[in-house]
């Protein structure tokens, strides 16, 4: 009968368990891809003391329990100990054929975690706490609600691809981000009929702002999202049969410059008719376009809505513009705008009203390009107080 092996305070030492030289104690175990794997510790059960100068951890018996009991439940040992960023980016790189937009948030993110202690933490660590402490970290260095709650989302994403990668049991960003930070997102309104007319009326009016008449006037009466607005071309309206086709949206950002994308979902190809105020507005744009950069862009050319240097516009011309705008009308008008103002408020007004009058919302759902039924029935429940009015008449007359 061989002698069972001791450590140097003459303790038995279990199958897998040795201690070395200078006094530090090891475990060698087979993980669960059938690899030996080993653990350290000074101190064998947590009775004894960890010697002088040396990093005080659990006692190698507790680490042989867990290691135990992942084992039993195929949890990968190694995998756990991957930090939060080492998580996320092999996330991302599972999924590299995203949109240059998804990029640039993911871009966000990783410099988020980078930054904060959660990057750097063991995924196997990270508790709901955690999570949730995260999140405030996020608010107190001035990130919105809508920002936070995408970034959770992806983080949540993550965490559960390790969870099917039997890393971990739990997702830490398994919660309701409203239950830690208030929702504090201005609500996205549209403009009321008298608004509209006011706004209209004031844009076509001012010396400055008139020349954008005419790109607000086909907003309005199209729902057109303002990338796809920038990516039309000659070739995408058909002025005889007042038709606008859309199957592509011109971007553009600083590190890539202009592109061109398909819209955001198949339900984005669609034929948008123009009625007669739209068509006029495009016979205008089509008679004023001057100078015209020979711009190719993926077998685009002939854009119709071209900035100062003659090439085309895109979504932050826009945005900027329309704070000029606005700021200039609410110094001037006393009829207010909606709090939050942006070319997307036009394409939420074109829907809403659409919806006001009872348009069957298959037919709306189209035209908008939603790929959700439930996006377009949400502009059914969505009114002012004036139209509500007014239906409210219309009814009881």
């Amino acid at each position: 009968m061989s002698e069972k092996r001791r450590d140097n305070k003459n303790r038995i030492l279990l199958t897998g368990e040795s201690q070395r030289k200078d006094g530090r104690y090891a475990y060698k175990y087979i993980d669960t891809f059938g690899k030996p794997q080993f653990v350290y510790s000074w101190k064998l059960v947590p009775t004894d003391k960890t010697p002088t100068g040396k990093r005080d951890d659990i006692a190698l018996r507790e680490k042989e329990k867990e290691i135990q009991k992942d084992l039993d439940d195929g949890i990968d040992h190694i995998g756990k100990k991957m930090t939060v960023c080492q998580l996320y980016a092999k996330q991302i790189r599972h999924r590299a054929n995203v949109r240059h937009g998804t990029k640039q948030g993911r871009k966000q993110l990783m410099r988020i975690l980078q930054e904060d202690k959660l990057g750097a933490c063991r995924i196997e660590n990270v508790k709901l706490s955690d999570a949730k402490e995260w999140a405030l970290r996020m608010k107190e260095k001035g990130y919105g609600f809508k920002t936070i709650n995408n970034h959770k989302r992806s983080l949540k994403a993550a965490f559960y691809t390790a969870i099917q990668d039997d890393c971990i049991r739990k997702n830490p960003f398994d919660f309701q981000l409203n239950t830690v930070l208030e929702d504090d997102t201005e609500p996205k309104e549209p403009l009321s009929p008298t608004q509209e007319a006011a706004f209209l009326s004031f844009v076509q009016h001012d010396k400055v702002y008139q020349k954008y008449y005419d790109e607000i006037i086909i907003l309005l009466g199209t729902g057109l999202r303002i990338s796809e607005l920038c990516g039309l071309t000659e070739a995408d309206i058909d002025l005889d049969k007042q038709l606008i086709h859309v199957d592509h949206q011109l971007l553009k950002i600083a590190d890539v410059g202009y592109y061109v994308e398909t819209p955001k979902t198949k339900s984005g190809n669609r034929v948008i008719p123009m009625s007669e105020k739209v068509l006029e507005a495009f016979q205008r744009v089509l008679n004023k376009r001057n100078y015209a950069q020979p711009v190719i862009l993926e077998g685009y050319t002939k854009f119709l809505f071209l900035n100062r240097n003659g090439l085309p516009k895109v979504a932050v011309n826009y945005e900027s513009m329309f704070r000029g705008l606005v700021r200039k009308y609410n110094k001037t008008q006393k009829v207010a705008l909606p709090k939050v103002m942006t070319p997307h408020t036009l394409r939420h007004t074109f829907c809403t009203t659409l919806a006001n009058t009872g348009m069957n919302p298959k037919a709306l759902q189209y035209i908008m390009g939603h790929s959700n039924i439930n996006m377009t029935l949400n502009y059914y429940a969505h009114t002012t107080s004036e139209t509500s009015i007014t239906e409210m008449k219309r009814l009881i007359a």
